[in-house]
């Protein structure tokens, strides 16, 4: 069992030499002799010592933190996506024996992360959200400090981890554009989202490849304002249209209350879906159909990936995760 009681000090007096070789010895940095060093770590063997994650890092100007970047205005649909992002991210920073500094940021307020870098209290950054025009992206690459993002990016050299979300979006409206609903709205959230984009993308993406072609009169953006979701969704029923896709479960909540105070129901009157699947739609019925991606993974791939460039290694620029498609009542 290690002594706990044992620091750099106590090496360096019984072997009768400085702190400052015992840190090099240690570190494995700096001039110092080959049997200084075998005379050292012996002794450390013997004693099991165990820097302090503090020593350690002082030694090999690490700060072993990473930190965890979320956006202060989570609404409640996205903060248990955050939490089990989180937990991903955990799992294998304490592998590494990094603990984790969390910093919340907003579209026009990003001082928490800002501070915490040029304070250098962090070897890495994962960003848990990404913006079309994103002041976080645009700094941490002025920063040149090694960070990963969660969700796609049009910034270049930025290593981004995401879920296939055009992908899934396309299959999902491929599936419900064969099943014969021709009329499909889309009501869904701020574009400056990336993964707002890119479900739209997806989306679109279904009606080309077959050959079909939206009505843009129905394709409602921006809509994650509650009192615009709701307009908008009127406007759509009042357009017949067969179906509605949301691009996020707070927009179906929405749409959902307001389809039931109409007086309509649901599928028997109107088809929706979700491109998302929080505990938000657990409590509708009929079952909502949704697509389902896994936050923890997205979480410790992002982490693993941040633990390589951190360590110097090199991989791929972008990372796509797996998804599944589930088809409920809601739209049969």
């Amino acid at each position: 069992m290690a002594d706990e009681r044992i620091t750099i000090d106590d090496i360096a007096r019984e072997l009768g030499i400085s702190k400052t070789t015992v840190s090099r010895a240690i570190s494995g940095k700096g001039r110092i002799g080959p049997v200084t060093r075998e005379k050292v770590l012996n002794y450390i063997k013997e004693h099991d010592y165990r820097p302090s994650p503090l020593a350690k890092g002082l030694a090999q100007s690490k700060t072993y933190n990473i930190a965890w970047v979320i956006p202060g205005d989570s609404t409640v649909t996205e903060l248990p996506f955050f939490q089990k992002c989180m937990i991903g991210v955990s799992d294998i920073a304490s592998t590494f024996d990094h603990d984790i500094l969390l910093s919340m940021v907003y579209e026009d307020d990003f001082s928490s992360l800002e501070r915490i870098v040029k304070n250098r209290k962090v070897d890495g950054v994962i960003l848990a959200r990404t913006l079309f025009k994103d002041p976080c992206v645009e700094f941490l690459l002025d920063s040149r400090i090694p960070f990963v993002t969660i969700g796609s990016t049009p910034y270049k050299n930025v290593h981004q981890i995401d879920n296939d979300h055009i992908g899934a979006c396309k299959e999902l409206t491929e599936i419900l554009l064969l099943k014969g609903m021709k009329r499909i709205a889309l009501i869904g959230g701020d574009e400056n989202h990336i993964v707002n984009r890119s479900r739209k993308a997806g989306f679109l993406k279904a009606y080309a490849e077959l050959k079909m072609q939206p009505d843009e009169d129905i394709i409602y953006m921006n809509s994650d304002n509650k009192a615009v979701a709701i307009r908008n969704v009127n406007d759509a029923v009042n357009k017949e249209i067969d179906c509605i896709i949301c691009t996020d479960d707070m927009i179906c909540a929405y749409a959902l209350d307001e389809i039931r105070k109409l007086g309509l129901k649901v599928p028997d009157d109107v088809k929706i879906a979700s491109f998302y699947n929080s505990p938000v739609l657990d409590a509708y019925q009929p079952a909502i159909t949704t697509l389902d991606y896994d936050p923890k993974q997205l979480g410790s791939e992002a982490c693993s990936a941040l633990m390589t460039l951190m360590s110097g290694e090199t991989l791929p620029m972008k990372k796509l995760l797996h998804y599944d498609v589930t088809f409920k009542r809601s739209t049969q």
